[in-house]
């Protein structure tokens, strides 16, 4: 498995994902500018953590048409696999690639904390690793993390199956049926607002967030 991790002008979690890959999972890993037009043969495309562009105008909204998310959105409709976490959920749901927004949180502050999850669907390909409603902990930090969908997508995203994470006991930010983290029709690209890279590790004293890499590799 290849995986390639973007770069935005104000990514910041670009090198905590890369660190999980290349230095715990031994795994091939390149970064991806945003201005480049080829992924050069990567099986995996990691949106990270950041504030592209500063979040000017709107979350994800200015880098969803990044020269490279004309490719991301090919190898999406490929069926190549795409991870977006926290900064690269939003972008994920600006590109169209996810349906739904990621609005302000309900307190409108923003939130840095470690919060409880279930993974309500193991049966994927980002997932596989978990035991059914297994509940871990991973960090959040965002300001704009309280997802909201019209009530039909919300209902297709549950019937389907496509609400992989969601926030448990308590939601932190607002978000519409606890929602912390949904996938696409075809199960190949998953949106999410906690970060898994910093918890994938003992010295970071979680690895909540490994299992979550690892069934990616597997």
């Amino acid at each position: 498995m290849k995986f390639g991790v973007v770069v935005f002008p104000g990514s910041n979690c670009d090198r905590d994902a890369f660190h999980v890959l290349k230095d715990l999972l031994k795994q091939p890993v390149r970064y991806l500018w945003h201005k480049e037009t080829d992924l050069r043969g990567v099986d995996c495309v990691i949106l990270p953590g950041g504030f592209s562009y500063g979040d000017y105008l709107r979350t994800g909204a200015i880098a969803r048409f990044s020269p490279i998310m004309t490719e991301v959105i090919r190898h999406a409709e490929r069926g190549g696999l795409v991870l977006g976490i926290c900064n690269g959920f939003q972008i994920l749901t600006e590109a169209g690639l996810l349906p739904g927004v990621l609005m302000r949180n309900a307190n409108l502050q923003f939130i840095c904390e470690n919060v409880s999850l279930r993974v309500e669907n193991n049966q994927t390909l980002f997932t596989k690793h978990y035991a059914p409603n297994t509940v871990v902990t991973m960090p959040i930090a965002h300001g704009d993390g309280n997802y909201f969908s019209d009530e039909e997508t919300l209902k297709r995203l549950e019937g389907e199956g496509r609400v992989v994470f969601r926030y448990h006991p308590r939601n932190p930010n607002g978000a519409i049926h606890d929602i912390a983290g949904i996938m696409n029709e075809k199960g190949n690209v998953l949106g999410m607002m906690p970060h898994p890279e910093r918890c994938s590790e003992v010295l970071l004293g979680n690895e909540d967030g490994r299992r979550l890499f690892e069934s990616l590799i597997d």
